[in-house]
């Protein structure tokens, strides 16, 4: 079972679609997913047809001892994708949560009692490097980094890059790069063509060889409370995010493919 955080503290990215997405994409290609959406927006959670403020118990009441971890997962219309979803509550967590003994651990203790159920745990950050973002760094096997490709692209990395280092230190040692995945991409435009030379000659194998172009179709799809494969398979966002999956596969350890089967 593998964890994974998409995580960038710059917003605008392509967080939340990418982690709404891959997941989804993974429960196509039938790996039992959980999705957690950890961002007080609620993106991911209305990203897959959850209302937000419909009054269910969230994530922010497992994190608080409110509620057990498996009273708060959600089916979604994925036959092998399940939601622990969030809404605004979760903005209080950041000062509740400042008592807690082992506060950047509870949602690494929220996440075990579920692990056997899933081979991938997707987690949705917020666009910050608060408490939250450092618990599901604590949680995670893996950060997933999605990269606009712009001017500014590299601008903040460093410091992404710096606090996992740190997270590494000091909370979970196991931490690793999952890949730096470039988003937004208009491949017409020299900007983007110089952004992806660059990043790759930095980060090298570390980049995903997809990139998630710029696409309307998958601009439209949150607000229809859709991934993009339930939404329009067709469309470049959808094929492209179905091929993030399939190489997001392609480089797990063929012992924690093994798991599915």
């Amino acid at each position: 079972m593998g964890k994974i955080s998409i995580a960038n503290q710059k917003g605008g990215v392509g967080k939340t679609t990418t982690a709404v997405n891959l997941a989804a994409s993974l429960a196509i290609a039938e790996r039992p997913t959980l999705l957690v959406d950890l961002d007080p927006q609620g993106n991911a959670t209305s990203g897959v047809g959850i209302d937000p403020a419909d009054g269910q118990r969230t994530i922010y009441h497992a994190l608080l001892g409110f509620a057990a971890p498996e009273e708060v997962v959600r089916p979604t219309p994925f036959a092998h994708l399940d939601l622990l979803p969030a809404n605004p509550d979760l903005i209080g967590a950041e000062v509740e949560l400042l008592g807690f003994e082992r506060r950047e651990y509870l949602l690494a203790e929220l996440l075990r009692p579920l692990r056997d159920r899933y081979q991938f745990i997707i987690i949705d950050c917020s666009p910050s490097l608060g408490l939250l973002t450092i618990n599901s760094l604590t949680a995670a096997d893996s950060i997933l980094i999605p990269l606009q490709s712009e001017y500014y692209a590299m601008e903040g990395l460093g410091q992404l890059l710096h606090t996992v280092e740190r997270v590494r230190q000091a909370l979970n040692p196991g931490l690793e790069i999952e890949g730096i995945l470039l988003t937004m991409v208009d491949q017409r435009t020299t900007l983007a063509q110089q952004v992806e030379r660059e990043v790759r000659s930095h980060f090298g194998s570390q980049v995903f060889q997809v990139v998630i172009p710029r696409n309307v179709r998958l601009s439209e799809s949150p607000s229809h409370g859709m991934p993009i494969a339930l939404y329009d398979v067709s469309s470049k966002g959808a094929q492209a995010y179905l091929r993030l999956a399939d190489e997001f596969l392609r480089r797990q350890p063929a012992a924690d493919l093994a798991l599915a089967t």
